[in-house]
């Protein structure tokens, strides 16, 4: 049994090679902006958070198995999509990629708690048979420390860490001193919540324990 993780993501590589699984990687060619912008105009509204990120990491997802159906007719497993995005008072947080603005999202976040939405589809894949999808969304609140001093928000933006990633943090390295709680899965903070793509799995007949192929150190 075989994963492809539909990512390109570092933090969701290394949560399946953390838990054991060494995936095969594929980056899906999906516009985000364009398939957001698309449903939104289509039914005349602003996406939830949640549904925002369930879209993408199901488009996501069936892009990547779609081009491995058509190049690797024998791909026998699973293909894991994701997609998060992180609120905070009603206010939804992307990669902020510029440190002005990193900068500025910390010192609004600090001493508060956030909600990070992590949308997740996986697709079972098999030779002669039709794919199968199931898909769900893990929420976690983040709370920030309120002690994090302007000194540590400036260096912290200037290690590049925050610029790349969706809420402008990190708990699983820089940014994870300047956090004093997380309710939820903390690897949903993270990039992917395992705990649900192991429930989703199930539902398509995969046995988590079978995906293992990786010795751990």
């Amino acid at each position: 049994m075989r994963v492809c993780l539909a990512s390109t993501s570092p933090a969701r590589l290394m949560l399946l090679r953390q838990a054991g699984i060494e995936p095969l990687v594929r980056a899906p060619r999906v516009d985000e902006d364009a398939v957001v912008a698309d449903v939104e105009a289509r039914e005349g509204r602003v996406l939830a958070p949640d549904e925002h990120v369930l879209l993408l990491a199901r488009r996501k997802a069936a892009d990547v198995a779609a081009a491995l159906r058509a190049d690797d007719p024998h791909f026998d497993g699973i293909v894991i999509g994701g997609d998060s995005m992180f609120e905070i008072h009603g206010e939804v947080l992307g990669k902020p990629h510029l440190p002005e603005v990193a900068t500025a999202r910390w010192h609004a976040m600090r001493g508060r708690t956030g909600i990070l939405h992590s949308g997740h589809s996986v697709i079972r894949v098999a030779p002669g048979v039709g794919d199968r999808e199931v898909h769900a969304v893990a929420d976690a609140s983040v709370s920030f420390a309120a002690d994090v001093s302007d000194a540590e928000i400036d260096a912290y933006v200037a290690s590049g860490e925050p610029l790349l990633v969706a809420g402008a943090f990190t708990i699983d390295s820089l940014g994870g001193p300047f956090i004093d709680r997380v309710d939820g899965d903390p690897s949903t903070v993270v990039g992917m919540s395992l705990s649900t793509v192991r429930r989703l799995a199930a539902q398509l007949g995969v046995v988590w324990t079978g995906l293992w192929n990786r010795e751990l150190s």
